[in-house]
């Protein structure tokens, strides 16, 4: 895992990785559209591990970049999508599928609160503080719980390709290079999106 399990992100000046791990970026993709396809395949898994169609009602939690990229997607398989924020309002037990992004550990209550029975909940949260929750709600309601991390980029970038996401609203701030610690500081305040690095600055 680069950058997270005994390997240099690519932060390092220097880092290697196996060629099987490159992916080429289509022509017509800019490196502004490219540095999403992770987070947009993190979005993609979620359709190779449940079935989203016209008939599904979908909540999203957590407007950030993931639930943005979580909702695009959801909605381009043809999902009825709500994208919920911390003081959104929605009927409780409605939705046929609930993605939990918000990177809280309340988001997972709330998740379950808003998934009908026999619902499902897609957990993409990941964060230091355990989740803590009543857990009867999941047996009772038979509601099934799917983890989900990373994703495959063959689809982000097909996506990418044809324009069916747009990534553009998604970026908050651009700095150089040689701005780096600001752009991290930028990155760190509530509310930003993606900030971006140029290189050559």
């Amino acid at each position: 895992m680069l950058g997270i399990v005994e390997h240099p992100g690519a932060h390092a000046e220097y880092l290697t990785l196996p060629e099987k791990n490159l992916h080429e970026v289509p022509r017509a993709l800019s490196d502004e559209e490219a540095v999403f396809v992770e987070p947009l395949a993190a979005a993609c898994e979620i359709l190779d591990q449940v079935h989203v169609g016209p008939e599904t009602r979908a909540a999203v939690l957590g407007p950030g970049k993931l639930g943005r990229l979580a909702a695009a997607v959801l909605e381009s398989a043809g999902a009825q999508v709500r994208l919920l924020g911390r003081s959104s309002r929605a009927r409780p037990a409605s939705f046929d599928l609930v993605v939990e992004a918000t990177g809280s550990p309340l988001g997972m209550p709330r998740a379950l609160s808003l998934a009908r029975p026999r619902g499902t909940i897609v957990w993409k949260t990941t964060h230091s503080a355990p989740a803590r929750f009543d857990a009867a709600p999941l047996v009772v309601n038979e509601v099934t719980v799917v983890g989900s991390r990373c994703g495959r980029f063959e689809p982000a970038l097909a996506m990418l390709k044809r324009r069916k996401i747009d990534v553009a609203s998604l970026v908050s701030a651009r700095f150089p290079l040689c701005r780096a610690p600001r752009a991290l500081a930028e990155a760190a305040r509530p509310g930003v999106l993606k900030v971006l690095l140029d290189p050559s600055g």
